[in-house]
């Protein structure tokens, strides 16, 4: 046997079909982890058939090890394997056999992802560019405009996660079209992916659409198995969208995520801008940056030219303004998404505007937004590095 990065070996490959298709199965990534399958430990066998085989020589026998038994993605897993090895030069036929990885598997599967990772992945020296999406009061579209802004940075090849912390409100899974489970590797937790999107939401775990009755300290704890209990792997962006206001998820998520920056949603109306800028003052106690204001529900092109205001106009600057002069710094108007019934549709049908319709008035400007957000560089400056002298 060769050793293998990760927490298995290759198992024993004995002729050049054997070798080409473990090579072929390195492109496989696990659907949850995002890594290789042959990085994972997860493939426990690959053998050719031979002349004792009434598949004859050519056919391929595979054998998968599931993280758990009951997996929710193992026809996925299955038709992966197939496809990769499908094409490739002297393979006749293909059959994936399933088994279940073994206690001691699992927990080197999970030494694996975890070991030598801090507890709290998004804390101090993270450069993982961590977003909080806010806003004054409900109803302005935050949980929209987050949904499609992670899926604009994932469709730009970034590596995103997005934490659904509005625990009351819950409607990510209902705006990216998922309705998986996570899955659990002993106390870890590895989220969905949808629209490349890794995703975790307390509407996940429960049995039925119903209200979540939560109070302070339960509400702390969920958001911090969200963070810390989830594996997240090496993400590019983390989005997390708060509930409306300034109470507790939005005080945790702050002490959580120590690097997180504010992103504040509002609409144009004058009332809806002035509790707005109240909860990007908030950054003021919690130490947080404000990394800019989204305009939501702005003016609307008619058919015949025409501008329709119907929330008024003026609410994105007045927010961004009133920030720049309390902060003392500048907070810029990152975007103005216009009403639009297709960024409304698309959202009721689960697939987010910026892939259905990039082109449509709200996804282009939604897409814009997220290109601002992911040219900024995840820079090194106030992050304390392991170096250490040498005489």
């Amino acid at each position: 046997m060769t050793d293998t990065p990760g927490p298995a070996e290759v198992p024993e490959l004995t002729t050049d079909l054997e070798r080409a298709a473990w090579t072929r199965l390195g492109t496989v990534l696990d659907p949850e982890i995002r890594r290789p399958v042959t990085e994972l430990g997860m493939i426990a066998s690959v053998t050719e058939g031979g002349q004792d085989d009434p598949a004859g020589a050519g056919h391929l026998a595979v054998g998968v090890r599931l993280t758990i038994a009951g997996c929710p993605l193992r026809d996925t897993i299955t038709g992966d394997v197939e496809r990769a090895l499908a094409d490739l030069e002297g393979c006749t036929s293909v059959t994936v056999e399933m088994a279940v990885m073994t206690a001691e598997q699992r927990a080197a599967l999970k030494e694996f992802l975890t070991g030598g990772r801090p507890p709290n992945p998004f804390g101090p020296g993270t450069l993982t560019r961590v977003y909080a999406v806010a806003s004054g009061k409900g109803g302005v579209g935050k949980s929209t405009v987050t949904a499609n802004l992670a899926t604009a940075l994932a469709d730009r090849g970034l590596s995103v996660g997005l934490v659904d912390a509005d625990i009351h409100g819950f409607s990510i899974p209902g705006l990216l079209g998922t309705t998986a489970r996570p899955t659990r590797v002993d106390e870890m937790i590895l989220p969905p992916v949808a629209h490349g999107v890794k995703v975790i939401s307390i509407g996940m775990f429960l049995d039925s659409d119903r209200p979540v009755a939560w109070r302070g300290p339960m509400l702390h704890r969920a958001l911090e198995q969200f963070v810390t209990d989830v594996y997240w792997g090496d993400l590019d962006v983390l989005l997390v969208d708060l509930p409306p206001g300034t109470g507790d998820i939005a005080i945790s998520a702050a002490q959580l995520l120590t690097t997180s920056e504010l992103l504040i949603v509002t609409t144009p109306q004058q009332a809806a801008a002035q509790v707005a800028a109240r909860a990007g003052e908030l950054s003021e106690q919690t130490g947080q940056r404000v990394a800019g204001v989204v305009e939501n529900m702005a003016a609307m092109t008619l058919p015949d030219g025409s501008v329709l205001d119907l929330f008024g106009s003026g609410g994105g600057q007045t927010v961004a303004d009133r920030l720049t002069e309390t902060l003392g710094r500048e907070v810029p108007l990152l975007g103005s998404v216009p009403l639009d019934p297709q960024l409304r549709q698309d959202g009721d049908g689960g697939t987010p505007v910026v892939l259905e319709h990039p082109s449509s008035p709200a996804g282009a400007e939604l897409r814009r937004v997220a290109e601002s957000l992911a040219v900024r560089p995840r820079g090194l400056s106030g992050l304390k590095l392991p170096v250490t002298p040498r005489d």
